[in-house]
């Protein structure tokens, strides 16, 4: 998986009411904290938004992913469209090529053929997934999503082509049941999960790379024997509010070429496709388990540890 992804148009937002019950068929607009940026005339071209274009010397916004179902001649079939909040449900889908063929070959990038990402509107709710491909090119993974609304499902791949770039495709999730919105949380440097404490130095940059240093500590002393996960000391991915652009990013060094120790500090550098509000989400592993630490912040903010932590241990859950 790459750090560099294109920005493309945003897709239809998902069906939804926010009555006393979510459904499909019921349409209004997602309650986000932010409003989608502008659709972009030509595809894969981005283009600086007022702040990146006076406030940042007229650099273009970085790409982003995840904001179209088709790019670069492959689909997403999502082909179970609708979950029931709350009851385990098989997530089922395919890569299609420009022919209509499910794609059965691929590179593998950090131990796995495709990472998948699924997360709610609100970007309260958050699983990095990894599913189980048929012989056929089916893959599949069991889901429960706590919370009815709407939700995106990206698939990060590379398809096994010579020539072949990093995609990330996404679509829409529904979740039926009982809808209570949700606020996203404040702003934070500084998180608390499972027992851990993780702190955020730096911030993102619209249009601009930055880099982003996050500290983990347990029992107010850092942990210094972190363990690869997926090939690396941590992974994070970068959801936009309102239309969730997607940004993947990794570790600076790898584990084993000399030039990254196993903790505390797990250092990445990533660049804003734009403006706005971002949640960040922080995979490590310390002791055989995966933790997630979860982030939100301002493109063009610094966010320091002097920021009050947040109050809940940590939201995000793993499928593996």
């Amino acid at each position: 998986m790459h750090a560099g992804l294109r920005i493309t148009a945003f897709a239809a937002a998902l069906a939804a009411t926010f009555g006393t019950a979510y459904g499909v068929g019921k349409g209004v607009d997602p309650v986000v904290e932010d409003p989608a940026p502008a659709r972009h005339e030509s595809h894969g071209e981005a283009k600086p938004d007022a702040e990146g274009a006076g406030g940042h010397g007229g650099h273009e916004t970085a790409p982003a992913g995840g904001l179209q179902i088709s790019e670069g001649g492959y689909t997403l079939d999502l082909r179970t469209p609708t979950v029931t909040a709350g009851k385990r449900t098989e997530l089922s889908f395919a890569i299609r090529d420009s022919a209509g063929r499910a794609v059965t070959a691929y590179q593998r990038e950090h131990e796995k053929e495709l990472h998948l990402i699924v997360a709610s509107r609100d970007l309260v709710t958050y699983r990095h997934l990894h599913p189980t491909r048929a012989a056929d090119g089916t893959w599949s993974i069991p889901v429960e999503l706590p919370r009815a609304g709407g939700y995106r499902v990206f698939a990060d791949f590379t398809p096994a082509k010579e020539g072949a770039e990093n995609l990330t495709l996404g679509a829409d999730l529904a979740a039926a049941g009982s809808f209570e919105p949700q606020r996203m949380p404040a702003p934070n440097g500084t998180v608390k999960v499972h027992g851990y404490e993780v702190r955020l130095d730096g911030g993102l940059r619209p249009g601009k790379a930055s880099e982003l240093k996050l500290n983990v500590s347990r029992d107010g002393r850092p942990v210094k024997n972190l363990q690869p996960y997926l090939g690396a000391y941590g992974h994070l991915v970068a959801l936009r509010s309102g239309d969730l652009a997607y940004l993947h990013v990794h570790p600076n060094g790898e584990p084993g070429d000399g030039s990254t120790k196993p903790g505390p500090r797990i250092s990445f550098t990533a660049t804003a496709p734009s403006s706005g509000t971002y949640r960040l989400f922080l995979d490590f592993k310390h002791e055989g388990k995966v933790h997630t630490a979860e982030f939100t912040v301002r493109a063009g903010a610094s966010t320091t540890a002097t920021e009050a932590p947040a109050h809940d241990e940590g939201t995000g859950e793993h499928g593996h």
